[in-house]
């Protein structure tokens, strides 16, 4: 248990940052899967562009943030990206 006012303190962030983190990975995750709803959908080329835009916004945030490693969103965009493009030729 913490027991200077630093330490009590710094359990008090602790606990914010990781309520904070674990909002912005599931603002994530949330946007992923909806990308990957339409994908597997019958959604228009606009739609799947619109939802992907959205899907890179927040993964950028959350890289940005810190929450994931900018690699990490990298990956994750370019995989998406290679999705929406294979979708959008198919159709």
């Amino acid at each position: 248990m913490a027991n200077t006012a630093s330490a009590k303190k710094r359990v008090r962030q602790n606990l914010k940052r990781r309520a904070r983190n674990r909002w912005r990975l599931r603002i994530m995750r949330d946007a992923v899967k909806d990308l990957e709803t339409k994908l597997a959908g019958t959604s228009t080329n606009d739609e799947l562009t619109a939802s992907f835009r959205a899907a890179c916004k927040v993964l950028d945030r959350t890289a940005q943030k810190g929450v994931i490693h900018k690699n990490a969103a990298a990956r994750k965009k370019s995989r998406l990206s290679r999705q929406v493009k294979a979708k959008a030729q198919s159709a």
